[in-house]
């Protein structure tokens, strides 16, 4: 999978993956969706992002998620 919108650069925000080359990085967007904020809510908090920055943004995460197991805990 190939993400276009997505940017790693060490000398910017520690080297986390951005959203095209801002300091808005892919964790925070993700973390905003997570929250239940609405695309129109994180639109207006950073209005330097797209619709598509969003969907990248969960479509990296998602590849990310995949790509390792994480420990989960037991209910």
């Amino acid at each position: 999978m190939k993400f276009t919108r997505i940017t790693v650069d060490p000398q910017q925000m520690g080297g986390v993956p951005c959203l095209r080359g801002l300091r808005i990085p892919v964790a925070t967007v993700v973390a905003m969706v997570a929250d239940g904020m609405t695309e129109a809510e994180i639109l207006a908090a950073y209005p330097d992002l797209v619709r598509d920055d969003i969907a990248e943004a969960l479509r990296y995460a998602a590849e990310a998620v995949r790509e390792r197991e994480l420990p989960l805990v037991g209910s």
